[in-house]
């Protein structure tokens, strides 16, 4: 009941021979040009008005802010984690060149 039916394939019996085709007579039909369709769009056009216009100046100058924001944010993040680490290298330097004067 709930194993798969898998189709049966018929072996091939020998050599398979491809079919015989038919040269027919090639006939040319000189046809007149069909006439040009006026170039009609389905789209429609689309027109800014003066509020859509401020709008969309709007909207692209906070996008423009706010991906500055957050580059800056982020080079600050790297700047400070950087020096945190200089610091930490200058501590540990310091710690090891008095542990090895005192011996």
């Amino acid at each position: 009941m709930l194993r798969p039916k898998l189709p049966t394939m018929p072996t091939p019996t020998g050599i398979v021979t491809p079919p015989v085709v038919e040269p027919t007579a090639v006939v040319q039909h000189v046809t007149a040009p069909a006439p040009a369709a006026p170039a009609a769009t389905a789209r429609p056009t689309v027109q800014l008005t003066p509020g859509a216009l401020v709008a969309l100046v709007g909207g692209g100058t906070a996008v423009v802010l706010i991906v500055g924001a957050v580059l800056v944010s982020m080079l600050l993040a790297v700047a400070v984690t950087a020096a945190s680490v200089a610091v930490c290298a200058v501590v540990l330097r310091s710690l090891l060149a008095s542990e090895t004067k005192r011996r």
